[in-house]
This record gives structure tokens, C-alpha cells and sequence, in this order.
């Protein structure tokens, strides 16, 4: 059995630099799990869509999906619009499984980061 594919969604942005952080994630991701199918979305503004995401997450095999909403805080995007897109993705593709993570949220290794930014300024 494979283990999920991992599908990141961010809210997107009309800045290429915004939305290569995604891009950069998902290389850190793919380096972390070799072999494991990780895949990105934008909620909007640009593309890939959360379905061209989840297409290419089964096209390359997956049968499971994990959605992880790239965002801090449960807000609208997290906690309403990504998880209703991916029922519906899911509802378009029997045999497949799609489930959404809580967004980041507060996380002790969020402080690490804020920590090493504070350092790093």
C-alpha cells in the first residue's frame, strides 16, 4: 500500500515569489519523503487549482490524498474553503480518498522559526 500523497494549498498570489514559497515547501517535502507523491495547489490567483492538484496527485498514482490547507490560523480559506473544494474533488473521484489537515495553527515548532527569524533580523 502507498502511503498518501500530500497535496499543499496556499491562498495563491499574482506575485511568482509568493507562490514559489509553496513550490519551495513541497521540493523540502519530496526531499524529506523520497518517493512520496507531494503536490501543490493556490486557492486562488494562480494556478495549479486545488482540482488540477488533486488530478495530478492521482495521476501520478495516489488513491489517498492528504490536503494540508497552508495556512496559520483556521480561518475561512482553511477551515471552509479548502475542505469544501476537496469533498467535492473527492465526490468527483470514486476510489479515492481525500482528507484536509488542520491548517499550521500554534505549533512548538513554529516558535523555532520565529525564534531564528528574530535572530537572523
Amino acid at each position: 500500500m502507498r502511503p498518501p500523497a500530500i497535496l499543499l494549498v496556499d491562498h495563491g498570489s499574482r506575485r511568482a515569489e509568493a507562490n514559489a514559497v509553496l513550490d519551495a515547501i513541497a521540493g523540502l517535502l519530496r526531499r524529506r519523503l523520497p518517493g512520496r507523491v507531494v503536490e501543490i495547489a493556490h486557492l486562488e490567483l494562480a494556478p495549479p487549482t486545488i482540482d488540477e492538484g488533486i488530478d495530478a496527485c492521482i495521476r501520478a498514482g495516489a488513491r489517498e490524498i492528504v490536503v494540508h490547507p497552508f495556512f496559520l490560523t483556521p480561518g475561512s480559506h482553511g477551515a471552509g474553503d479548502v475542505p469544501a473544494l476537496a469533498a467535492a474533488a473527492a465526490d468527483r473521484h470514486s476510489g479515492v480518498s481525500i482528507r484536509v489537515t488542520a491548517p499550521l495553527g500554534a505549533h512548538e515548532a513554529l516558535v523555532d522559526v520565529i525564534l531564528a527569524r528574530i535572530e537572523a533580523a
